[in-house]
Formats: C-alpha cells, sequence, structure tokens
C-alpha cells in the first residue's frame, strides 16, 4: 500500500488519476488532495476519497472547505496557502506525488517533492520548461524518480529501455518524435486562426482539457513547450527532436533507434493511460480503458506542422535552442498572453506576438544562465511584469486587425 498525494486534484489530470487510484483500492491511498479555489469540488472529492490532508492553495477557502467538511463530518485535515502544497509534496508519509498543477504555480511545489527524493509524477509542463535543469539536478542528488505522465513523454519514456530513468541520454536513439493532433485549427486559414475566439481554440477535437492547455493546443504551443521538456528529461539537443501532425492521436510518439528501428506507443487518447502505467510502474495496472479497434481506425496520418500559421512552435523551437533563460520568458509570457486572450483582451496572433517581443527583450536584459531558484522566480516574474506592462499595445493591435500580419 502506496500513499498518494494528488496535486490539483479538481482539474482534469487531478480527477483521473483519483479515478485510476479508486481502482486499485490495496495498493494505493489517497493520502493527500490540493486545489487552488473550488470549494465545491474539492469538499466532494474528500468526501469520495478520504484524505488524511487536504489543502486549498487560496489560504482564504481553507476556512470554506474546513466548514463544509466538519457538516458531514469528515475528518480530513484542512491545510491553506501556497506553503501547504510544499509541506505535503515533501510530507514523510507521501510515497507518490502527482504534480498536476496548471502554471508556473505547480514549480515550487514539484521541486519539493523531488528534493525530498519521492516518486514524482510530472504532468504540468510549466515546471520542466521554467526549471528543468534545476529539477533534474535535484532528483540526482536526492535520488527523487521522476515519471512523466504527459501522453507523448510517457509514450516516449514506455519505448526507451526499461532500466532508463529520466535525465540521461538513452543509449542507441537517434531521434525522438512527438506527435500532435493539431488542435481545432489543423485545416484552418491562417486568417481564419487569426480571427478564432476563445470558445473555438478550446474546442479540442480529441482531448477534454482545461482552458489553459486547450489553447496552446490550438496555437502548437502545448507542442513547443514539449519539445523543450522533451530535452530535459530525455538529454537531447534540438536535433535529435522532431514533431509530426497525426489527426487520429493514438499514436502518442515515437522512438528512433540508430539502427533503424521505430518504436511507438499507441492508445486511446485517454489520460487514464500515462497515469495508470505511473502509478504502476514499474508493473501495470488497468487504467478503465478499453484497447483499439484498429480495423476500424482504418488509417493514421501524418503531417508535418506549419510554422506560417502556427507560429508558437517555432518561437519554442527557437528558445530551446537560445538555452539560457529563453524557455522561461517564453513559459511566463505565453500564460499571460493566453490568459488574456480567455479574457477577451488580446486576438490570438497576438499570443505569440507578445511572446516573441517578451523572450526579445527578457534575453537582452538577463544575460546570465544561473539556472538557480531565485533567479529563475526572478526571470519569471519580470517576463509576467513585461507582458501586463506592454499589454495596452497587443489590446489596441487586436482592435485594429483580427490578423496582426495584414
Amino acid at each position: 500500500m502506496r500513499r498518494l498525494v494528488v496535486l490539483g486534484a479538481t482539474g482534469s489530470v487531478g480527477r483521473s488519476t483519483l479515478d485510476v487510484a479508486a481502482r486499485h483500492p490495496s495498493r494505493l491511498q489517497v493520502w493527500a488532495l490540493t486545489a487552488w479555489r473550488d470549494v465545491a469540488a474539492m469538499a466532494e472529492l474528500c468526501r469520495t476519497h478520504r484524505p488524511a490532508i487536504a489543502v486549498m492553495a487560496d489560504a482564504g477557502h481553507a476556512d470554506a472547505l474546513r466548514s463544509a467538511l466538519r457538516a458531514d463530518r469528515i475528518d480530513t485535515e484542512v491545510l491553506g496557502g501556497p506553503d501547504a502544497l510544499c509541506q505535503v509534496a515533501a510530507a514523510p508519509e507521501a510515497d507518490l506525488v502527482m504534480s498536476a498543477i496548471v502554471g508556473a504555480a505547480g514549480l515550487l511545489p514539484t521541486l519539493a517533492s523531488v528534493r525530498a527524493g519521492k516518486q514524482t509524477l510530472i504532468a504540468n509542463k510549466e515546471p520542466l520548461v521554467m526549471a528543468g535543469r534545476l529539477l533534474m539536478r535535484e532528483a540526482r542528488a536526492s535520488g527523487a524518480c521522476i515519471l512523466p505522465i504527459d501522453s507523448e513523454h510517457n509514450a516516449i519514456f514506455q519505448c526507451l529501455p526499461p532500466a532508463y530513468r529520466c535525465g540521461q541520454e538513452p543509449l542507441g536513439v537517434r531521434k525522438l518524435v512527438l506527435t500532435a493532433s493539431g488542435g481545432p485549427f489543423r485545416e484552418w486559414s491562417a486568417e481564419r486562426i487569426a480571427a478564432a475566439t476563445p470558445a473555438e481554440a478550446v474546442r479540442h477535437p480529441n482531448w477534454s482539457m482545461g482552458q489553459k492547455i486547450s489553447v496552446d493546443s490550438a496555437t502548437l504551443m502545448n507542442k513547443g513547450l514539449e519539445l523543450i521538456e522533451a530535452a530535459t528529461l530525455y538529454g537531447m539537443s534540438d536535433a535529435q527532436l522532431d514533431v509530426v501532425i497525426h489527426p487520429e492521436s493514438v499514436i502518442h510518439s515515437l522512438v528512433e533507434y540508430v539502427d533503424g528501428s521505430l518504436l511507438a506507443q499507441l492508445g486511446q487518447p485517454d489520460m487514464r493511460i500515462p497515469i495508470a502505467h505511473a502509478l504502476a510502474w514499474p508493473d501495470r495496472w488497468e487504467s478503465g480503458v478499453g484497447g483499439l479497434d484498429l480495423a476500424a481506425l482504418g488509417r493514421f496520418r501524418f503531417e508535418a506542422p506549419d510554422l506560417a500559421r502556427f507560429p508558437c512552435l517555432g518561437l519554442a523551437r527557437a528558445a530551446l535552442r537560445d538555452g539560457g533563460h529563453a524557455a522561461n520568458l517564453l513559459n511566463a509570457a505565453n500564460e499571460i498572453a493566453v490568459e488574456r486572450f480567455l479574457n477577451g483582451q488580446i486576438g490570438l496572433m497576438q499570443i505569440p506576438a507578445m511572446i516573441a517581443d517578451c523572450v526579445d527583450a527578457g534575453l537582452g536584459h538577463h544575460a546570465a544562465a544561473d539556472d538557480d531558484l531565485e533567479t529563475t522566480l526572478a526571470v519569471d516574474a519580470w517576463a509576467r511584469q513585461w507582458c501586463l506592462r506592454e499589454l495596452p499595445r497587443y489590446a489596441s493591435a487586436s482592435q485594429r486587425s483580427p490578423n496582426p500580419h495584414a
């Protein structure tokens, strides 16, 4: 029996994790759950899974959760505030930590788990993009085992030799190929993409995800962040990483070996598959997901990504090549830009425009390549402040034309 902490329990990955865990009550105990401010959802999860501890990262909502659980006579201990996230992630009682907090907010608790030597299941891209070198260095020092949950990176992990551990360069591998669905705008013209609404951007054809990651999928920034993540997890260079559009979302990634072999992992587009793999690793457990009917699928399609219509992917690859603080700047600018797009303040194509300008300005302002925590957080904060300060000119561009390149 191993004790599980789920950081970001009310999100889609958190809920899928709890669905898998509930199928194996003799193997996993849900020990702690965390959420941001959704008290009603957290209370319902506590009623179902009865964790020892529940954390509301927004401390102001901890009292409300405490009252709700008290009314139901549930004796879960309730903690509040960002420090409590790190406390449960590093707690001696925790064996497995699922890191599924969206955005940069997931960095500190993920780092706490890694520093404590936990088996850390990383579903949120941002900590690895912001501070990948720091996380991998701390994992080597503590002996923490990092397991990827992103379907693409989990697929790669499954196609590597059984003894492989994240942070090493895999022997005999020529190339890693990440697949992308292409998102909702795969067949749209550049003009139509530029005029896309938030409602259209979050309407993913294959996956059910949160709003931020759905917009990232629509712009292909999600795949760009995954390129940076793959370089960190697997010790690969930009030249050893490729992206191919695969609309069916059945082949989740491929590993090309030096002898010409190409290994792929296939499965339904359901996050419970990579989650079950990581929870059970090195064993295999039932996930609740059925197999594939290959005859019914009929065919698989593959296309090269169009960087003219989806410039975010090119920006991410450039940040990977630039190194230093480029990926951190890119991630922070993207978070602000996507948030402002979802709020209706800027158009879709102002997202890559803001990101490109922020990275250029930031690389000129932050020349040193230090990757300690203090510098990482300072660069992240600088980029967010720059974006908010410069927001009016991108909002103005959105009002003048739905297509900033017109």
